[in-house]
């Protein structure tokens, strides 16, 4: 397995890259490779850090079997509505 931080994952495509901790290229991952319970739709955040296995895809590099091992900190990123 691989360690790596995620580098940003896009929630309404289901995509996103990894960048390894073995400073190699960053690592494209869709949320099909992303493992959980459920049948629910799979997310990682920016800043996870995160376990994968490393495969050859279409395009290059490709996670496969990715899984949060620490959730990084969550930023709220809705903006403010004034009152005035």
């Amino acid at each position: 397995m691989t360690a790596g931080t995620v580098k940003w994952f896009n929630t309404k495509k289901g995509f996103g890259f990894i960048t390894p901790d073995d400073g190699s290229p960053d690592v494209f991952v869709h949320y099909t490779s992303i493992k959980g319970e459920g049948d629910e739709f799979k997310i990682i955040y920016e800043g996870d850090i995160v376990e994968f296995e490393v495969t050859q895809g279409k395009k290059g590099p490709q996670a496969s079997d990715v899984v949060v091992t620490q959730k990084g900190p969550r930023v709220d990123t809705r903006s403010r509505k004034s009152f005035y």
